[in-house]
């Protein structure tokens, strides 16, 4: 393990746990770190013979803040938490818990931005973000600052999708997950409950993680398996954009019919071939482009629509964002939208469900960038604020369990994000903003406007 870790002290010192909490109100952080289980500890057994509130270990141990700071400032690497504790007063976070599993060799920071949504409403899960795995020898320190931004825009997504939740985030550092390995998937289910937050897997972790901890009984804070009651979630995240994009398109053309449109998908994994489908299939007479770095599934997209009469051809990866279309959608990766290809771009709208699409460090970088898009006459608005139907699935799925409803999960997205579309782009027009300006003093009113 690298020396410049936040657990290489906990490594050090037989420790298991970190707490980071800041207060945005005092300004004031916290820091506590203990020995909270022993090191061979059997997980596989979680929530059967033990609990989260359970007592792990004989020879527990707690470092109050002054301790704890001096076992950092011990190991020479006070700088680097501070750096980290720096991150999170800029995004006003209410903090990282960190687990640390030597025998396992996993290490588990769970970032969590803002719980105001989520208290009081009667659920153990107060907050609603993915889990996502990262390799053990990544940069620990991009690690946490992606966690960080995806735990905040997760706070601001639920705001979107008007869900009692607060926003986080959770970025493991570890081999693999062997779904067969009930000790590792018993820890992970207790970092998540210790927590208090419901999630679904995301990038690095299979879907059927979730089946795992439910029908072993590890957690049922775990959504959006392929057994679970509403199937996958790419079709409605799919179709909680295309939604919004009608919303965008009346805004700036006075109708909501796309006929004749011309557009262009960048990514064709479950939430971006969908999206083709639902353009191919809605849009009269459209022209769709499609690209996605798998040849073989850009293929098999075409084919099908082609099949169907509908006019769509491949495009080459490193040409989509620069297509001359209507509408581009991105669907793969974010960050895509930077000074070098905000000038480049040829089309009216950019709507799609890539995550974090305009390349920033901050919301004030974001903002600035975000005018450059409207000085070209580019309609955007920040992606989480329409793209927030996977999450409104997934908390359906965890608020009802087996008697979540797909037509209740349509019905809301009909109801909420078109709604909320047209309200932030005509709001932004009335203030004079971009519709990203609007959609940030929106969730910030809320978060923090009355307190």
């Amino acid at each position: 393990m690298e020396k410049r870790s936040l657990f290489y002290p906990l490594d050090q010192e037989g420790l298991t746990t970190l707490r980071i909490q800041y207060d945005w109100k005092t300004g004031n952080v916290f820091l506590q770190a203990s020995k909270d289980w022993d090191e061979d500890f059997d997980w596989s057994r979680y929530n059967h013979d033990f609990y989260v509130e359970s007592i792990k270990t004989r020879t527990a141990r707690l470092l109050n803040d002054v301790e704890t700071r001096a076992m950092y400032e011990k190991y020479g690497i006070s700088d680097y938490l501070e750096e980290v504790i720096d991150l999170v007063r800029q995004g006003k976070h209410f903090g990282i818990d960190c687990f640390y599993n030597k025998r396992l060799d996993i290490r588990y920071l769970g970032n969590m931005h803002n719980r105001k949504r989520g208290i009081n409403n009667t659920r153990h899960g107060v907050m609603k973000g993915g889990i996502r795995r990262h390799e053990k020898d990544e940069n620990e320190l991009e690690v946490i600052i992606d966690g960080l931004n995806l735990a905040r825009a997760m706070t601001f997504k639920n705001i979107a999708g008007e869900l009692p939740v607060g926003g986080c985030k959770s970025c493991v550092m570890m081999d693999e997950l062997d779904l067969n390995n009930m000790d590792v998937c018993g820890f992970l289910a207790f970092c998540l409950d210790e927590m208090r937050c419901s999630t679904g897997p995301d990038m690095g972790f299979p879907t059927e993680m979730t089946d795992v901890m439910k029908d072993n009984g590890f957690s049922v804070q775990y959504t959006c398996g392929p057994n679970g009651p509403l199937g996958s979630s790419g079709p409605p995240t799919a179709y909680g954009v295309f939604v919004a994009l009608k919303e965008a398109v009346r805004f700036l053309n006075g109708s909501d019919d796309m006929t004749g449109m011309s557009f262009a998908v960048q990514g064709l994994g479950e939430v971006g071939a969908s999206m083709a489908g639902l353009i191919a299939d809605n849009v009269k007479d459209a022209k769709i482009y499609v690209a996605d770095i798998n040849s073989a599934r850009v293929d098999e997209i075409v084919a099908k629509y082609r099949a169907k009469g509908v006019d769509m051809e491949a495009i080459a990866p490193e040409d989509v964002l620069f297509a001359k279309v209507d509408v581009l959608s991105p669907c793969a990766m974010g960050g895509i939208l930077s000074e070098e290809t905000i000038p480049k771009l040829n089309c009216k709208i950019i709507w799609g469900s890539a995550n974090n699409q305009i390349k920033a460090s901050s919301v004030e970088e974001e903002c600035r960038l975000s005018k450059l898009l409207a000085e070209r006459n580019i309609l955007f608005q920040t992606d989480w604020w329409h793209n927030t139907a996977g999450v409104m699935f997934g908390y359906e799925e965890y608020k009802y369990q087996k008697d979540a409803s797909l037509k209740r999960t349509y019905d809301d997205i009909d109801r909420v994000l078109p709604k909320n579309t047209w309200l932030n782009l005509n709001k932004a027009k009335e203030l004079g903003l971009t519709p990203t300006e609007c959609a940030y003093k929106t969730v910030m009113d809320e978060l923090y406007g009355d307190d």
